[in-house]
């Protein structure tokens, strides 16, 4: 069995390569799939995202992390479903209708998968429409919706209703994140919960789910 430590480093660390090695020489010992997960993967995320909170690393690093992390994921998740044990939740994120930046929606969407969520990423530009009809289709426990233009930031809010409108809105949290976006507009369009860094999002997330 090799030093499983390693596989947290790795994963503290970026390092992609040493997380895919580490977790197929465990597995190759026998080491359970759900273990490495718990005991090693997600600590060092936690750790890093923690880093990230008091200016120790910095966006780089954090991507370089979720990297490792979602490389080791690729290799366990299979064996983790046919054992039973689901992802930490499913999420839906995407940038709104009239917003074509995704940079911070896809810094979310790393971090997220880093943290053991299944993430559908729908891309930019989404209408309302297209976030229902992936409601329906995928079973999101969560929908994450990211604006960077405050021209954009009504969509939101037409898309929350859209979801209400259509009756599906009390079987999901949503999400909402952007450099315009406050906590006090995320109250006025009825949103689950608001945050201004990857990093909170996923605490967030867990948060609501109770995970």
């Amino acid at each position: 069995m090799p030093d499983l430590k390693l596989l947290h480093d790795a994963v503290l660390n970026g390092d992609a390569k040493v997380a895919r090695t580490v977790t197929e020489e465990a597995l190759a010992a026998g080491a359970e799939p759900v273990r490495l997960v718990q005991d090693y993967m997600m600590p060092a995320m936690a750790e890093v995202g923690r880093r990230f909170e008091s200016g120790e690393c910095f966006v780089p690093e954090l991507l370089l992390s979720a990297r490792a992390m979602k490389t080791a994921l690729a290799i366990l998740r299979p064996l983790l479903v046919t054992t039973g044990v689901p992802p930490v939740g499913r999420v839906i994120i995407g940038t709104v209708q009239g917003d074509l930046h995704d940079i911070g929606k896809n810094l979310v969407a790393s971090v997220l998968e880093g943290g053991g969520f299944e993430v559908i990423d729908l891309g930019t530009d989404v209408s309302p429409e297209a976030f229902l009809a992936g409601v329906r289709e995928k079973k999101p426990h969560i929908v994450a919706l990211s604006a960077l233009l405050t021209t954009t930031m009504p969509a939101m809010r037409t898309t929350i209703e859209a979801l209400e409108e259509a009756g599906v809105r009390r079987e999901i949290k949503v999400l909402v994140g952007g450099a315009p976006i406050t906590q006090r507009f995320s109250d006025e369009i009825g949103a689950d919960g608001y945050s201004d860094s990857a990093t909170g999002a996923v605490r967030l997330a867990h948060d609501l789910l109770g995970v």
